[in-house]
């Protein structure tokens, strides 16, 4: 890894595209601590009690809990780009649009956009009269000024991510949650020495929690990288004086084909009865209510966590492989599974194995998700910082990795021309 920066610092172009992406990290920490007008810091630390605002502030960088101008983060465009995502199985429109090439991916991410900006509104809207109470002069006005500003710190953030996708190195909005688990880090290690200073966490504790985190992100890359690959054989054609076909290759079925998406949109559904928990008096029953239900070490949150999480696996797998479409594909090209037909038999083998491997990826993703809530319960010690978060900041660093060796394999490729 290191090698690999190393080089790519050598040459101008990746350079630029390095130096680019930083600068947008500076940007976006910069706006992390910048405050939205007419909120009281005193009465705001006193809203965000619930556990499960711990994930979004981290998502978010910090700036949840300190209402900046990027509170909402990139939230809204994910869930935005879920929503399509998950459209194009339902919808002909979209599924057509899916199917149509550039024209039609680029028309499906101007859709994300308008989608991303409507939710953000929705969220802002309904943040806004959350917190009210934490508004130095609460009103109309206030209530206004916070919707506007949160809506625009989410829009600016989501052009901030294309402008590193197109400008920088690796998937902008990834490295935007990137950043701002990373940044993160800092404050963690701090609350941690802070635990060990006060006697309240032993070394011991801290020698398992180090190992407990060199084994998940030993697991997360095994299990980012596996891939179950299937033998495909092209039988030979003849057209005209030519041979076309017959070679070997293989279908890469991926262990956690969903990525990280499933337990963001768990996360989403249940951070959505919180917020509107927030609409009524925090004394009230069904805040209370709310609040014991949905903290970390309850049984009914682990539950519905769980089996939100393997109902999003099975159905965003089902929405980006469709094994009818890849066993099509292969009898149209004369591609064929040694000892299957082509068509409908191919398309069911795919099926049953793309199950069993989204069941292993779904149970996967289910402990690295409660992976947090085990680690309180055993140690005592109130950090979020938990598998989700390892998660993602793995698998964006791999895949910008990825990104950086093939530039550099493209610049040094010299071909059969020299």
């Amino acid at each position: 890894m290191f090698a690999a920066l190393s080089n790519a610092w050598k040459v101008p172009e990746l350079r630029k595209k390095l130096l680019f992406t930083l600068m947008m990290f500076v940007i976006f920490r910069l706006g992390c601590h910048i405050p939205v007008p007419g909120i009281d810091k005193d009465l705001l630390a006193s809203m965000f009690q619930s556990d499960i605002f711990g994930w979004i502030d981290i998502i978010s960088g910090g700036s949840f809990k300190n209402l900046t101008i990027f509170a909402m983060g990139i939230i809204p465009y994910i869930n935005a780009s879920i929503i399509i995502q998950l459209m194009t199985m339902v919808v002909p429109y979209f599924e057509r649009l899916q199917k149509s090439g550039y024209e039609g991916r680029k028309k499906m991410a101007q859709y994300v956009r308008y989608g991303a900006v409507g939710l953000g509104l929705a969220q802002a809207v309904v943040m806004s009269i959350y917190l009210k109470g934490a508004m130095i002069h609460p009103g109309f006005f206030s209530i206004l000024t916070c919707v506007v500003v949160l809506t625009a710190g989410t829009a600016f953030l989501m052009w901030l991510g294309e402008q590193i996708t197109e400008n920088g190195i690796g998937n902008g909005i990834s490295l935007i949650i990137f950043a701002g688990i990373v940044s993160r880090l800092p404050a963690g290690i701090m609350q941690i020495y802070e635990y060990v200073r006060s006697g309240t966490v032993g070394i011991i504790a801290i020698v398992i929690f180090v190992i407990v985190a060199v084994l998940m992100v030993t697991g997360v890359i095994a299990v980012q990288e596996g891939q179950r690959r299937i033998s495909v054989q092209y039988s030979k054609r003849v057209i005209g004086r030519k041979i076309y076909g017959g070679q070997s290759t293989h279908i890469p079925m991926k262990i956690n084909q969903a990525g990280v998406i499933p337990i963001i949109f768990a996360m989403a559904i249940l951070t959505f009865p919180s917020v509107l928990a927030g609409l009524f008096s925090p004394t009230s029953a069904i805040v209370v209510f709310l609040n014991k239900v949905l903290s970390y070490q309850h049984p009914v949150y682990i539950i519905t966590y769980s089996l939100l999480i393997f109902f999003f696996t099975y159905i965003y797998t089902a929405a980006t492989f469709n094994t009818a479409d890849v066993a099509d594909n292969m009898r149209k090209n004369g591609g064929f599974i040694p000892g299957l037909r082509p068509g409908k038999p191919t398309a069911e083998y795919l099926d049953r194995v793309l199950s069993r491997l989204t069941f292993s990826g779904a149970t996967f993703l289910t402990l690295i998700a409660l992976m947090p809530s085990i680690f309180m319960s055993v140690s005592g010690m109130n950090l979020y910082f938990g598998g989700t978060s390892l998660l993602i900041a793995v698998g964006v660093a791999l895949d910008t990795m990825k990104q950086i060796e093939s530039h550099l394999l493209m610049r040094h490729y010299q071909g059969f021309m020299k």
